[in-house]
């Protein structure tokens, strides 16, 4: 509590360091982590139920009987960086220490159990393994609290956007996915084909310019589909891939997708 009285977005984590479930139905990640999307999981929670997309600083949800469970099994408190505007660079052995002090500013280090965590204000894409022994966690991550470290804490240096954007984006390769429309029975509001060309187009066009947060996009972006053409017949298999396909090209798993689609149509009742 004390740690979100101070904007630090937290979470419960395991003994194995990976963030536990925060209700019941979750215990143990049965629900297979696919909860940790900035959507309802499927252990339908009102929130996102684990993972990085979780950390809060909301004293009624740290207190919740929802996470009571979690918070009782904890061995450990892990946070969101980019949620509290800072970058860790995580330096996992003592070479990669050494390269550190060699090559970045000073800044605020903490110890970890094999290195160090350098903490710098400001964000960035998350990437692992940016050269050996050396991971960037940030937006969309979290990390381990280990105290509050020692140091006067500095912007992320150029050297660490530099090793961020030397690191491609990992895009798996697009491929079809079979999901069945949902069976017609509404009444049609479409007077032509073209509205739902249209509209189809337009959601294809709202996730290819996600930029970030890509897994909320394409779960409202389907959900926004399904609202409008989900009841009546007229949404197709066709269609469906489309959508998949644009998701899967910004870096979404088919599983992913799959799960997305599920979620709004139980959102929806459809």
């Amino acid at each position: 509590m004390a740690l979100a009285d101070g904007h630090l977005p937290v979470l419960p984590l395991g003994a194995d360091k990976r963030p536990l479930g925060n209700c019941r139905d979750c215990t143990d990640l049965v629900c297979g982590g696919r909860s940790n999307m900035k959507t309802p999981g499927p252990c339908v929670c009102p929130w996102p139920c684990h993972g990085w997309a979780a950390a809060t600083t909301n004293p009624s949800v740290l207190a919740s009987r929802q996470w009571g469970l979690a918070w009782r099994q904890a061995r450990a408190i892990g946070y969101h960086p980019g949620g509290a505007n800072v970058t860790v660079v995580d330096l996992d052995n003592a070479d990669a220490v050494d390269w550190a002090r060699a090559t970045l500013p000073p800044t605020t280090t903490v110890a970890t159990t094999r290195g160090e965590h350098w903490i710098y204000s400001g964000t960035v894409r998350s990437v692992n393994k940016v050269r050996e022994g050396v991971d960037i966690k940030s937006l969309m991550s979290y990390a381990r609290w280990l105290g509050p470290g020692t140091g006067t804490m500095t912007d992320v240096p150029t050297a660490v956007h530099a090793l961020v954007e030397e690191k491609p984006v990992a895009r798996p390769a697009p491929r079809a996915v079979p999901v069945t429309a949902p069976a017609g029975g509404g009444q049609c509001p479409h007077r032509s084909p073209v509205y739902l060309e249209r509209g189809i187009a337009m959601a294809e066009q709202r996730i290819t310019a996600a930029t970030s947060g890509v897994h909320a996009t394409v779960y409202a972006t389907f959900l926004a589909v399904l609202s409008a053409h989900g009841r009546c017949g007229c949404l197709t298999d066709a269609h469906i891939g489309r959508l998949f396909l644009a998701a899967q090209a910004k870096g979404e798993s088919p599983r992913h997708c799959t799960d997305a689609w599920s979620n709004a149509t139980t959102a929806l009742g459809i």
